[in-house]
């Protein structure tokens, strides 16, 4: 067996609650992974089990049939972990595309070679091949075509509103016969504008504000909707205390002096005030003490904060206020 039938095995063995919290250690893919390996396991003899826990704890005393029921079990121990809404995609992905090898094997793919495979295909297919990426993936596909293409494609994605079976059938069989592979999936409602500024969220320092731009000479309105769900450096002025504290033990200050340099005064209010006394006056301090910096330095230290945000709103060490919460 492969490491992963293995930890699915043990998955299997826990309780529900105890699976969960497993699982809110992974990420998405690492749980999706698990997930399809979970479904496909069937009655396991005493031995297999035996050699299994081996590895990890003691031999199991009996030997136990796991399997039946599975779907059930997964989908309980993925709300637990993730919550009812990141849970749902990950649900169906698993359960009702566990072939999957034609968009699904994207996923896997390195982002430059996903853009090779896709950079003759029309705008709109390449907005529905990002609209099925998870949104960190799919802005280092974005970043690797050149500014003009990227705006048709988030103008496109934005305004993508569901998915007809057949046709998301048909891409997935085009990509698939590209794996030696087929596989029958059900409809998706995919993309529009929360995940077209999902991605943009993950995109570098300037390259997200050129394609705005450009997006709003084509359409002011929805450049306006999409810039209003990003997740931008003042919004953690909108977080509450308990996670400010949480991200602030993980922020080292040289890394927070640059960031804060001409940043809102709500958000250095918002930072300072979830600081002991005497590490806000160190920070007051490391910024008044340090020179001019370039303004691309600080743009890349907020942007850095800013993945860490995202990073722990995504596992579900903080949860964010509504406004903030956007890009999860």
């Amino acid at each position: 067996m492969t490491g992963t039938q293995r930890a699915a095995i043990v998955l299997l063995s826990l309780g529900e609650a105890q699976a969960a919290e497993v699982l809110k250690h992974m990420n998405a893919k690492e749980v999706q992974k698990l997930g399809l390996a979970m479904t496909s396991v069937g009655s396991v003899s005493r031995d297999d089990i035996a050699q299994i826990f081996d590895e990890f704890v003691d031999v199991l005393s009996q030997p136990i049939a796991i399997g039946a029921g599975a779907d059930d079990y997964i989908r309980e121990v993925l709300m637990q972990a993730l919550g009812e809404d990141r849970a749902n995609g990950l649900i169906d992905r698993i359960l009702m595309g566990r072939n999957t090898s034609g968009l699904d094997s994207l996923k896997w793919m390195e982002p430059r070679a996903i853009a090779e495979l896709v950079r003759n295909e029309h705008p709109q297919i390449i907005a529905i091949v990002l609209a099925h990426l998870d949104v960190d993936h799919a802005a280092e596909v974005l970043k690797c075509f050149p500014e003009r293409g990227r705006v048709d494609i988030l103008l496109r994605l934005s305004t993508l509103d569901g998915i007809p079976p057949h046709a998301l059938n048909e891409l997935n069989d085009v990509l698939a016969r590209q794996f030696a592979g087929s596989q029958n999936i059900k409809s998706s409602s995919i993309g529009g504008v929360k995940v077209a500024a999902n991605i943009l969220n993950f995109m570098d320092s300037g390259q997200d504000e050129k394609i705005l731009t450009s997006m709003s000479e084509v359409d002011s309105a929805l450049s306006t909707k999409i810039r209003d769900l990003m997740f931008v450096f003042d919004n953690l002025a909108d977080i509450d205390d308990r996670a400010m504290q949480v991200v602030l033990r993980d922020i080292p200050n040289d890394k927070l002096a640059i960031a804060l340099r001409g940043a809102d005064q709500k958000v250095k209010d918002k930072i300072l005030g979830n600081m002991s006394q005497r590490a806000a006056e160190n920070l007051k301090d490391d910024i008044d003490a340090r020179g001019p910096v370039r303004l691309a330095e600080v743009e890349a230290a907020q942007k850095e904060i800013l993945a860490l945000v995202r990073k722990m709103a995504d596992a579900g060490t903080i949860t964010l206020a509504a406004k903030a919460e956007a890009f999860v």
